[in-house]
């Protein structure tokens, strides 16, 4: 029986919930993990989305950050924050066991620290937190199980990823630590989904607010599917889901959906 996984980040669940709740209905995922919650726990609209068929589990923070696992399936074995990160005040991670018919799948929502500016402790924090999820992630392949990281990376992995390679040299999200580090998540035995189903040019996941970047297409492929050797296997479809991003009231990124059989 398939099993769909999506990643969205939603940049703020509670001022853009109606818009949200469309969002959700017309991706009708099995799983969507979410990010940039900026609610606490007893803050996340639970019933709303309960109504849609969903079970949850939050990592929230107030106003920042924070990240979440709906699930039409059961969610069993949580985890919240990263391991190797138990000191960080920063809600961006939450993993599970999804017990889902054709088989569990272990699925995490990851909302990766954006690292600008460069040259600060922010981009430090950002090196530090993929260290910490590579460690992780190398941990959890020996368990030789269908894992997926799923979430807002804050990582260009290819030229083709953006717009304008001049206008993203000196981000963050462009500079080659930060690029070695997806690479070394994908020499682990990682696969992006999108690069395995498509690997198309040009395609993005975020539009700025600013300067009418959604309007010319400016736009960034951060959002990231990365599937271990079990869940690559799986794999049968990817789909970005780019209508969102036209919406009333949008978040700045559009949901990825992947379908595994």
């Amino acid at each position: 029986m398939p099993l769909s996984i999506a990643a969205w980040n939603v940049n703020s669940i509670n001022a853009r919930l109606p818009t949200a709740l469309e969002v959700l209905k017309e991706i009708d995922a099995d799983v969507v993990c979410l990010q940039e919650l900026k609610c606490e726990d007893p803050k996340f609209p639970r019933s709303e989305i309960e109504d849609l068929g969903y079970n949850i589990e939050t990592h929230g923070q107030k106003t920042y950050n924070g990240v979440a696992l709906l699930s039409k399936h059961r969610i069993e074995d949580v985890t919240r924050g990263l391991p190797g990160m138990e000191d960080d005040p920063q809600s961006r991670w939450i993993e599970a066991v999804i017990a889902a018919p054709g088989g569990p799948f272990r699925v995490a929502s990851l909302y990766a620290p954006n690292g600008n500016p460069v040259g600060t402790e922010k981009y430090d924090y950002k090196l530090r937190f993929m260290d910490a999820l590579l460690a992780h992630a190398k941990a959890r392949l020996a368990l030789e199980e269908p894992y997926v990281i799923a979430g807002d990376y804050n990582i260009i992995p290819r030229d083709v990823d953006c717009h304008s390679v001049a206008a993203w040299a000196d981000d963050a999200l462009f500079l080659p630590e930060s690029k070695n580090r997806y690479r070394a998540l994908a020499n682990l035995g990682f696969t992006d989904a999108y690069m395995q189903v498509d690997g198309a040019p040009n395609v993005y996941t975020f539009w700025d607010y600013q300067a009418g970047a959604w309007n010319k297409n400016n736009g960034i492929r951060i959002d990231h599917l990365m599937c271990s050797p079990q869940a690559a296997d799986k794999l049968e479809s990817v789909a970005i889901h780019r209508d969102a991003r036209g919406k009333e009231k949008p978040s700045d990124h559009v949901p990825i959906k992947g379908v595994f059989r």
